[in-house]
């Protein structure tokens, strides 16, 4: 089956408000910049995404969130982006912050049809005790926190009981991707595209080199296409150093 449509906004032209998106990448490593900008040119809103942090303020997920389309983030770090920071700070935004190891196996258990899991991640701290603050009321006060978690013991150790991820639609880059979905991950832009990708109830990727069926070697594939459902073409030189470090002039002679 050809998964290959049109054009990014094509792909992402059913999303409705207020659906949950899983979205991949790890920093600016890997973020599917092409569908979200796409999504940033409609006029979507109430977007609940689940994503390891939000871009910064001028990119990929900072685009939806500075123009006010994203209502709640689940993520494990969002300490890159400012405009985040304020719209949290002033009851804007809600957000479930979650250790990145129980993240990525939230979305993974999802995936994989397993409601949920225990992990000693969080034990002893608020993740486990609640209170975290979700989300702010305007006069600084806590308006939602994070409810208790249930706690069982395990060969004499204490474990969390942690609640899988799913989503309506997920967003992936991949680096080479065939007609029929299966997909290449480049080195660290792997992360958490192909675990976005099995928690997607709707799966679109965007890759940066579509070939035919039968061109991937079978044992290079990190995500099988069935997990797939649209394919797009992302423009490769679309990337972003989030950091950039170079060695000072001195050292250098």
């Amino acid at each position: 089956m050809d998964k290959v449509v049109d054009s990014a906004a094509e792909a992402v032209a059913d999303i409705p408000d207020g659906a949950t998106l899983g979205v991949g990448g790890f920093g600016l490593c890997g973020i599917p910049s092409t569908l979200i900008a796409a999504l940033a040119r409609t006029e979507i809103t109430g977007l609940r995404v689940v994503s390891n942090n939000c871009g910064v303020d001028d990119w990929g997920l900072g685009l939806l969130l500075r123009a006010g389309r994203i209502a709640r983030m689940t993520s494990s770090y969002v300490g890159e982006n400012k405009e985040f920071a304020r719209r949290y700070l002033t009851g804007e935004l809600e957000v479930e912050l979650t250790p990145q190891g129980t993240l990525a196996e939230r979305l993974r258990a999802g995936g994989s049809g397993i409601p949920a899991f225990f992990t000693p991640a969080g034990v002893g701290t608020q993740v486990e005790e609640g209170g975290l603050p979700w989300r702010y009321a305007a006069d600084g006060s806590v308006a939602v926190a994070s409810p208790p978690k249930e706690v069982r013991e395990f060969g004499g150790r204490r474990y969390l009981l942690e609640e899988s991820i799913t989503a309506d639609f997920a967003l992936v880059r991949a680096a080479v991707a065939d007609r029929q979905g299966n997909c290449v991950f480049h080195s660290a832009a792997r992360n958490f595209n192909p675990l976005c990708a099995m928690a997607g109830r709707l799966t679109i990727v965007e890759a940066e080199r579509i070939v035919e069926p039968g061109q991937l070697d079978p044992d290079a594939v990190h995500l099988p296409g069935v997990y797939v459902d649209r394919i797009v073409t992302a423009d490769p030189t679309d990337k972003r150093i989030e950091r950039r470090t170079v060695r000072p002039a001195a050292q250098e002679a």
